[in-house]
């Protein structure tokens, strides 16, 4: 019997939220001007409001991964889904910096295990062989509803001013949870919409969402093959947060952009990893995953270093973007491993991930607010030693020592030095209004963060 395709309809139900999850996420930063007016908030007030959806959803992920594992995904994401509309509706009410940083605190708990409860819903509903295709489309369709969202955002408030802007968002929510719930099922078997083919297709998936679930999920969580897997995409998520957060602020007041075109200019980075998720999910299928994750970070690492140094705004936006398609090449195999590592806890593994990914969203705006200040310094010695480092902890010959004789503990200490090295020129008190001094600052924070997800990358496709 020929296979039905209601397994098509699960993955447009998962684009669906994952899109719409981007869109209200992306949107503080396209009103963060605005708001900033009208709240009268400070630069490092604005970075506690990014970081405080970052830390919220980074300490939730484990929990609502769990759930989703245990529960069932139904369950999970339709409470997930309710609860991050509510708190993005009442954005639109804060009166504060204290009102609208907790806001966020909330709406970041809220949204917390959406992703790897999707990547659980897939792992159940799909074949092994369609699974990163489906991931690849899934990260794409986010990336470009993320990018849409600037100019979408910048229009909504033109119209109806930010607070509404937020409760437009919102609604959109309650119409895709009324849609999952009246439709979905956990089981593929108990759908009606599935025949007989299409379940002897899902069969293994089945297996596979079962496998290891009699062991501990604590040990699980604590396997180098996680921590390798958590720590590179840590070191990807630092990089990619300037994008949603700082960018659209960053090209207004950094760049000297209007706010028509550093909307359109902060499409870019979005609209290029798009097309690197779709790719990655094509080249997969013919190219070993963990080549692909190693060069997508170095070719991330070589472009941002260029972007820094290119004075003009254009020219520079558009090496960004290649620099957001190279990093996007690992999102679909990152996701994929975490089905493979995790099995009946592919949700749990999904959000550890997840969890310090986001911590990177907590890192990259708060601890470091100024976009503009020191960084790696610009030195190509750093980017040399730190893939010194990444081959030394390749292979261990020996415990305790890395394939090339060095400790791993030397190897790791080395990377720690060369990411957390900042710029010759240090702190600047205040930010630059023009490019002229954002050239002679000639920083480059972002390249060192990637390099090493390349390490970990490596490390993480051998589980």
């Amino acid at each position: 019997m020929k296979p039905s395709r209601t397994r098509y309809r699960v993955v447009t139900l998962a684009i669906g939220l994952a899109v719409l999850s981007y869109v209200q996420r992306v949107a503080i930063s396209g009103a963060a001007v605005p708001i900033a007016h009208d709240l009268h908030l400070s630069k490092q007030q604005m970075g506690l409001v990014f970081g405080a959806f970052g830390v919220a959803y980074a300490l939730f992920e484990v929990p609502m991964g769990l759930a989703g594992d245990r529960l069932g995904v139904r369950r999970a994401l339709a409470q997930i889904v309710l609860a991050w509309s509510a708190f993005t509706a009442i954005t639109g009410a804060a009166w504060n910096a204290t009102s609208l940083i907790a806001i966020r605190f909330l709406f970041g708990a809220g949204e917390a295990g959406c992703f790897p409860n999707l990547t659980r819903m897939l792992s159940a509903w799909l074949p092994p062989r369609e699974r990163v295709t489906a991931q690849a489309v899934m990260w794409a369709c986010t990336r470009w509803g993320g990018a849409i969202t600037p100019p979408l955002t910048l229009l909504c408030i033109r119209w109806l001013g930010w607070r509404w802007a937020f409760v437009c968002f919102a609604s959109l929510g309650l119409v895709w949870c009324a849609v999952f719930l009246a439709w979905f099922k956990d089981d593929p078997g108990q759908h009606r919409s599935v025949n007989a083919g299409e379940r002897e297709l899902l069969t293994s998936s089945s297996v596979l969402a079962r496998r290891g679930s009699d062991q501990s999920w604590v040990k699980l969580l604590l396997t180098p093959q996680v921590a390798a897997l958590g720590l590179q995409y840590f070191c990807f998520s630092y990089v990619w947060y300037f994008y949603v957060t700082w960018l659209p602020t960053y090209l207004r007041e950094g760049r000297g952009q209007s706010a028509e075109h550093a909307a359109f200019l902060a499409v870019l980075p979005l609209l290029f990893g798009g097309f690197g998720s779709l790719i990655s999910g094509i080249v997969s299928r013919v190219l070993p995953r963990r080549a692909i994750a190693f060069s997508g970070f170095l070719l991330t690492a070589v472009l941002l270093f260029a972007f820094v140094r290119i004075p003009w705004a254009g020219p520079a936006m558009v090496v960004m973007g290649l620099a957001s398609f190279a990093s996007d090449l690992t999102m679909p195999i990152s996701w994929d491993l975490c089905v493979e590592i995790g099995g009946a806890y592919t949700a749990t593994v999904a959000a550890t991930m997840n969890m310090l990914g986001n911590l990177a969203g907590f890192v990259a705006p708060v601890v470091f607010p100024d976009p503009y200040d020191g960084g790696c310094g610009g030195d190509l010695r750093s980017v040399l030693a730190l893939s010194r480092s990444g081959r030394c902890a390749k292979e261990p010959r020996t415990q305790g020592a890395c394939g090339h004789g060095y400790r791993r503990d030397q190897c790791l200490i080395e990377m720690a030095a060369v990411t957390t090295t900042r710029g010759k020129h240090g702190n600047q008190p205040e930010w630059p209004h023009s490019s002229d001094h954002w050239r002679q600052s000639r920083t480059g924070r972002g390249y060192g963060e990637s390099i090493v997800g390349s390490w970990c990358a490596d490390r993480a496709g051998r589980a």
